[in-house]
């Protein structure tokens, strides 16, 4: 097989602090973790054939994003609005093939540090919130 659909993707946080998660609700689009790494220079006056030179510098947990089919009254949407103002870090989970024999989850620890809102004439409401990772993302197979 070729590849996998990524329908059913769930977005979700830890409501309480204590590794209760909760679904968001609505979600439309999802994309993350976009790990990187930097790439540190060490190219020298003997370096072989003029050619650039580099080791492997600190990791990046990389950020995900989401877009939400927004709805100001759903209590999941209005909580990513409380996160954002917290000051605290908090967990969140990608679950990737919920429900399936090769599900898989993305743990991780974030801030929201943008959340916008469009109210377009003729369409639905969204919202777009990124959320920059802290330390390192957690891939595990839980299917």
């Amino acid at each position: 097989m070729a590849g996998k659909d990524a329908f059913g993707t769930q977005l979700k946080r830890d409501s309480t602090g204590a590794g209760v998660f909760v679904t968001v609700a609505n979600i439309s689009d999802l994309s993350g973790p976009s790990r990187q790494r930097d790439a540190i220079e060490v190219t020298a006056h003997d370096s072989p054939d003029q050619y650039r030179e580099f080791v492997k510098g600190l990791k990046d947990g990389g950020e995900v994003t989401v877009t939400i089919n927004y709805n100001p009254a759903e209590t999941t949407h209005a909580a990513l609005d409380a996160d954002f103002e917290e000051d605290d870090l908090r967990d969140y989970q990608v679950v990737i093939l919920p429900g399936e024999a090769d599900e898989h989850t993305w743990d991780f620890t974030a801030l929201i540090t943008d959340i916008g809102d469009a109210f377009p004439v003729d369409d639905r409401m969204e919202r777009d919130v990124t959320f920059k990772i802290s330390g390192k993302p957690v891939l595990t197979p839980t299917g």
